[in-house]
């Protein structure tokens, strides 16, 4: 990996370490191999962390499958986490969806991805592979916002980082410079589903009947 490409993860690993601070429970989930190592789970509270990923070849994956076609059970995930993954994904859609059968409810859901309007939104679009290599496309902040409130979900988080250029020699990236003013090239978006229960209402075992002015009876269909 190049140096740019360690300082974006190192930088990516240190900002879940604080987003990961309040998520509990037994399974966090990582879809997708971002980073080509366990570093972006290291702040992880859960009790196992695990990662699926589509690649064999990136060696850090416990379970390799269809992104699109989780082997897991519905509600089963405590918390998962998709580094860059929609980006890289035919149908972004399709996968927050099946991200959406296998987390809990009241889990959380934790998605990092480019901006449009930056440096590296500009250079992915520019680059014939993606840059990074092999991104499909860059998901821009709001309309990920649209899919998962229309999915019940809340965002609870959301920060901007990467102020920095996507090429030369790295440079700070999770906080803006006095002499940096360039718009952040990346987001960290963090939502939780939830699950709202329905009251059931009592059935009236009679109608009561409706007076009419005057209180004289309801008149009736008798012929």
């Amino acid at each position: 990996m190049p140096p740019l490409g360690r300082a974006l993860v190192a930088a990516e690993s240190e900002l879940l370490t604080e987003a990961l601070s309040d998520v509990f429970g037994w399974e966090l989930l990582q879809v997708g191999d971002w980073g080509g190592a366990r570093s972006l789970l290291a702040g992880g509270r859960t009790c196992r962390q695990a990662i699926i990923s589509s690649d064999a070849a990136g060696g850090a994956a416990d379970v390799v499958a269809r992104l699109a076609q989780l082997p897991l059970v519905n509600d089963s995930v405590d918390a998962v986490l998709l580094p860059h993954t929609l980006e890289f994904e035919a149908d972004p859609y399709a996968l927050i969806r099946e991200v959406d059968r296998v987390l809990a409810g009241e889990g959380q859901l934790l998605v990092l991805g480019f901006r449009p309007l930056s440096l590296w939104g500009l250079r992915s679009r520019i680059s014939r592979r993606g840059f990074p290599p092999g991104l499909k496309r860059v998901l821009p902040e709001r309309r990920l916002r649209d899919w998962l409130v229309l999915l019940g979900y809340e965002v609870v988080l959301s920060c901007h980082y990467l102020y920095c250029t996507p090429w030369g020699s790295p440079a700070p990236m999770l906080r803006r410079g006095l002499l940096n003013p360039l718009p952040a090239g990346a987001y960290l978006l963090k939502a939780r589903k939830r699950v709202y229960t329905l009251t059931p209402l009592r059935m009236r075992l009679r109608e009561r009947r409706q007076q009419v002015l005057g209180g004289l009876v309801k008149p009736t269909t008798r012929s």
